[in-house]
């Protein structure tokens, strides 16, 4: 779709101008100091006249026959931080948004549904998208024109033009914006495969070698700059691989993971991961720490130990998890979002990673003797150097090479390695920290949940449990309302704004992963309720996959369906595995019907982009290999279950029960005098056997 009003808008985008004015110093406060999200809190201050996302503000809009400026961002963007810097808090820029614009603030993160639509628009019209994201329409919200971060020069020449053209020539305008909403809603479109359903293996294989055409052979992950970790990605190609019996697959995933927690973009002073690297070899990160990617991380890491028993992959999941506990974790059980990529400097100033960056001679003073082995751990030469003298902490060597190398024993290594941390971990401390976003949203606690039951399931450790129990009690009692339905972030006491479907589909995923460990078969009850409340709410009969936002919701421009996986896997992707899971549980013809069905509807672009679809693919291996049901019943049940656990069988569900149970996989089979093991494939069972190895060997990749 072709766009030519925009070219003497991009004509304006692209001229560069210097700041006339200082900041304007006067405090000021606009709507968003009512809200709740840190993002819209940090804007609250702006001499900017800021609303936020509601139905009074667009009626304003409206009622005043005024152009709409969106701006969409979330807490930890630096480029988000820099723009607000240069014209929000600036008087003149202020003069001419409050003037001509009805302004409104978005959290992306409260308001991923908002965020889409908008986003859609603008890689429509200009190719590309990122955050800041800054929208301007028509008073009924329909987008014309956009773009990401804005010198202050340009935002005023381009504001000052858009507002002269509605003044003098609006039909341009809505023209424009007419054009962009055939765009728009061309992308919600999924059609509907009328082919049978045909799911094999070679249509796997092909699109895996497609797709390693573009492997990074030293580095891991994909041959390009900037590298976001993907962790969907690595889960089905570890899966695949172990299943395919593909050596070289699986030496290519242990290469990522391994590079990734060698990486800078690894905090190997207080855990955790940062958002992505900027360059190709994990080195420099964009310094944000999301809860998202740490709880799928968790989750990948915890699997690839069961597979490998590689100790560093143990230690990633326990610091990562030493993180999340000290740092993200609420009294209540919930999980905050994210911290900031910036904090502040030795001189009192804003920079991106600044609280996790180090100098050649601090390290030198506090490490003393120990310096210059710490220098060859952590690369503080010319592979580790940034930008300003300044370090980030990357591996380069394994420790058998360091211990060969420097003649030291690995207890030696270990026990300096837990001295230079806890040094540097005291120095950090007392430095500025990154500013914190402490909503929790109910999507990202389902990932994390999901994150500690992976973690407890591995590595048994009784705490990890706990955690997940308390949170999974915790979006029971506080996210989900008495209609069945979820609400999506909380903050300060208040649940609110209605769910997504991301928000059910993570947290049905997490409540079956907890259920799978615990038995605790309400859990199970509660992720089957929700699915039927989605099904209700979101499912779309036309294209039979399921729209993001719920039926309930105001409409926007369009109502999408979210179906490429990215840094989360797709909405619908989670949702078809769910039901697949679900149906064999509670024996649903209907949500097995719909998991092969949407499977079958995205199978058509599958092999075009494989790593957009990794989520999809791990689906398919159900259906390419044999997918097992596994049924323990009798006292020992749970002592079973952990020893199934302590493999990795990606390929089966898991129900048990310590009493008689009407469950279908598990009724009639309570015997009081043994615990038995039925191994199932397609409600064919073989015959029930007492013993875990022998119900292993059943089992087939």
């Amino acid at each position: 779709m072709k766009f030519p009003f925009l070219l003497f808008l991009i004509i304006l985008m692209n001229c560069k101008g210097q700041n006339t004015e200082s900041k304007n110093q006067h405090q000021f406060t606009n709507a968003l100091i009512n809200e709740t999200s840190p993002y819209l809190l940090q804007h609250a201050h702006n001499p900017v006249d800021w609303h936020a996302w509601n139905e009074a503000t667009l009626k304003k809009a409206k009622d005043e026959n005024k152009l709409i400026l969106i701006s969409v961002g979330y807490s930890s963007c630096h480029w988000c931080h820099v723009m607000e810097h240069e014209s929000f808090e600036d008087s003149i820029v202020a003069q001419v948004m409050n003037t001509n614009f009805i302004n409104i603030k978005v959290d992306r993160e409260e308001r991923p549904d908002v965020d889409q639509v908008y986003m859609n628009a603008v890689q429509l019209m200009t190719g590309s998208g990122g955050w800041p994201l800054n929208v301007v329409a028509l008073p009924d919200g329909r987008p014309f024109w956009g773009g990401t971060y804005f010198e202050k020069k340009q935002w005023i020449d381009v504001l000052e033009r858009i507002s002269e053209i509605y003044k003098e020539e609006p039909q341009k305008l809505i023209s424009q914006a007419e054009n962009v909403e055939k765009g728009i809603q061309s992308i919600a479109v999924v059609e509907i495969n009328t082919d049978a359903p045909v799911f094999e293996k070679s249509f796997v294989s092909n699109a895996v070698d497609k797709w390693s055409e573009q492997f990074d052979q030293k580095f891991g992950g994909i041959n390009r700059e900037p590298k976001f970790m993907m962790p969907n990605n690595y889960h089905f190609l570890m899966r695949y691989a172990y299943q395919n019996d593909d050596k070289d697959l699986l030496d290519f995933v242990n290469l990522t993971l391994t590079k990734m927690a060698y990486g800078g973009l690894y905090d190997h002073i207080g855990g955790g991961f940062s958002r992505y690297s900027t360059d190709g070899k994990w080195h420099v990160p964009h310094f944000e720490k999301m809860l998202y990617d740490n709880a799928q991380l968790v989750s990948l890491y915890s699997e690839a130990y069961l597979l490998t028993k590689n100790e560093l992959y143990k230690s990633v999941v326990e610091e990562t998890l030493d993180f999340i506990k000290n740092e993200l974790t609420t009294p209540e059980g919930a999980f905050y979002s994210s911290f900031d990529a910036d904090s502040e400097n030795s001189v009192g100033e804003l920079e991106e990673g600044a609280f996790y960056v180090w100098q050649k001679e601090e390290l030198q003073s506090v490490l003393g003797q120990d310096f210059e082995l710490f220098s060859d751990y952590y690369s503080i030469n010319n592979f580790g150097l940034w930008e300003k003298g300044n370090y980030v902490l990357i591996r380069k060597d394994d420790d058998a090479s360091i211990l060969k190398k420097h003649n030291i024993s690995k207890k030696v290594l270990l026990q300096k390695k837990i001295t230079w941390k806890s040094k540097l971990v005291e120095i950090r401390n007392k430095r500025p920290k990154p500013r914190m976003d402490d909503k929790a949203l109910t999507s990202w606690n389902g990932l994390m949940l999901k994150g500690y039951v992976d973690a407890y399931r591995v590595f048994q450790k009784q705490e990890y449990l706990e955690t997940a129990e308390k949170n999974a009690n915790f979006i029971i009692t506080t996210a989900m309302r008495k209609d069945g339905g979820l609400n999506h972030t909380y903050k300060a006491g208040e649940s609110k704004i209605n769910g997504h479907l991301e928000d059910y589909v993570t947290v049905i995923d997490g409540l079956i992963a907890l259920y799978e460990v615990t038995l605790n078969e309400p859990l199970l009850n509660t992720a089957n309720v929700l699915a039927k409340y989605a099904v209700a709410h979101f499912y779309d009969e036309k294209s039979q996959m399921f729209f993001y936002t719920s039926d309930e919701d105001a409409s926007l421009v369009s109502r999408n369906i979210v179906y490429h996986d990215n840094v989360i896997p797709a909405s619908n992707s989670m949702m078809a595995k769910n039901l697949f899971k679900l149906s064999h549980y509670f024996d649903n013809k209907e949500f097995a019907t719909s998991a092969v069905a949407m499977l079958n509807n995205v199978k058509p672009e599958m092999s075009e982009y494989p790593s957009s679809y990794s989520n999809w693919f791990d689906l398919m291996l159900n259906y390419t290999n044999p997918y097992y049901e596994v049924a323990i019943v009798g006292k020992d049940a749970k002592d079973k279950i952990s020893a199934f656990n302590a493999l990795y069988i990606p390929n089966k569900l898991i129900a048990g029960s310590t009493s008689e149970n009407d469950m279908p996989l598990l009724e009639n089979r309570y015997n009081p005098e043994a615990t038995l093991i039925y191994v199932c494939v397609n409600k064919a069972c073989k015959l029930p056997v007492k013993d875990v190895d022998k119900a292993i060997k059943l089992l087939d990749k």
